[in-house]
C-alpha cells in the first residue's frame, strides 16, 4: 500500500502499525510525489491525506481517475465536516476516514477495500467523441473537458449508460432523483436542455435525441 502524508510522524506510525498487521507500505509526504508512485508502480490500496504540498489529496484524486487508475482511495482529513467528506467522495476516493482515529479500523476499512478491489469502480463510459468517467465525474467531448453540474452529470451518465436505448422520463426521475420525488418530471427537460447547450457545441451533432411520447435516447 502507498501512504501520502505531509506529516512525516504520522505517516511513519500509520506504515508501523500497518505492517504489524501484515501489509507492505511505502510512504511519501508530497503530493505530486505520491502522484508519480501510484502511476509508475502498483499499489492495492492508497492512503491519501488531503492537506498537502505541492498537489493536495483531492487534485491527486482527481488526477489518479482521470488517468484511468482504480487503485481504491482511503482519504485522510483533520477536517470533519460533511462537506469535505463529500468532496472526497466526488473526487473519486473510496473511503473517507477523520484524524485522529484508531489504526484498528484503519487497518479494517483498507482491508475492507482491498476485498473489494478496484473490480467494483464504474467504467469509463465513451460513446463517439463523448467520454464520461462516473468514478471520477469527469465528461469530455472530444479532447475539450465540459464542466457540469452534479444532477446534470448523474442525468447524462445514466443515459450514457443505455446507449442507443429509449429512457423514459419516470424511469430518469427514478433513479437519478429518487422514488420519494413528487415534482414536475418536466424538471428533466430542464437538464437535457442544459446538456445540449453544453456539449453540442463541441460535438457538432445532437447528442441527446427527444423520442416523442416516450423519452430520451443517446445516439
Amino acid at each position: 500500500m502507498l501512504v501520502v502524508d505531509d506529516d512525516v510522524r504520522l505517516a511513519g506510525l500509520i506504515g508501523r502499525s500497518l505492517e504489524a498487521e501484515g501489509f507492505r507500505v511505502r510512504a511519501t509526504h508530497d503530493g505530486q510525489a505520491g502522484f508519480d508512485l501510484a502511476t509508475s508502480q502498483e499499489f492495492d490500496v492508497l492512503v491519501l491525506d488531503i492537506m498537502l504540498p505541492g498537489l493536495n489529496g483531492y487534485d491527486v484524486c482527481r488526477r489518479l481517475r482521470a488517468s484511468g487508475n482504480t487503485v481504491p482511495i482511503l482519504m485522510l482529513s483533520a477536517k470533519d465536516g460533511e462537506y469535505d467528506e463529500a468532496d472526497g467522495l466526488d473526487v473519486g476516493a473510496d473511503d473517507y476516514l477523520t484524524k485522529p482515529f484508531s489504526y484498528l479500523v484503519l487497518a479494517a476499512r483498507l482491508r475492507a477495500l482491498i476485498r473489494r478491489g478496484a473490480a467494483n469502480r464504474p467504467p469509463v463510459l465513451r460513446i463517439g467523441e463523448l467520454t464520461v468517467d462516473p468514478a471520477a465525474q469527469r465528461c469530455f467531448a472530444g479532447e475539450h473537458e465540459v464542466v457540469l453540474t452534479a444532477r446534470e452529470f448523474a442525468v447524462l451518465a445514466y443515459l450514457a449508460a443505455r446507449p442507443g436505448q429509449v429512457v423514459a422520463k419516470a424511469e430518469i426521475i427514478e433513479n437519478v432523483w429518487d422514488f420519494a420525488y413528487d415534482g414536475d418530471f418536466n424538471i428533466v427537460e430542464v437538464y437535457i436542455s442544459a446538456l445540449r447547450r453544453k456539449l453540442d457545441p463541441y460535438l457538432g451533432t445532437r447528442l441527446i435525441n427527444t423520442v416523442r411520447g416516450a423519452g430520451y435516447r443517446i445516439q
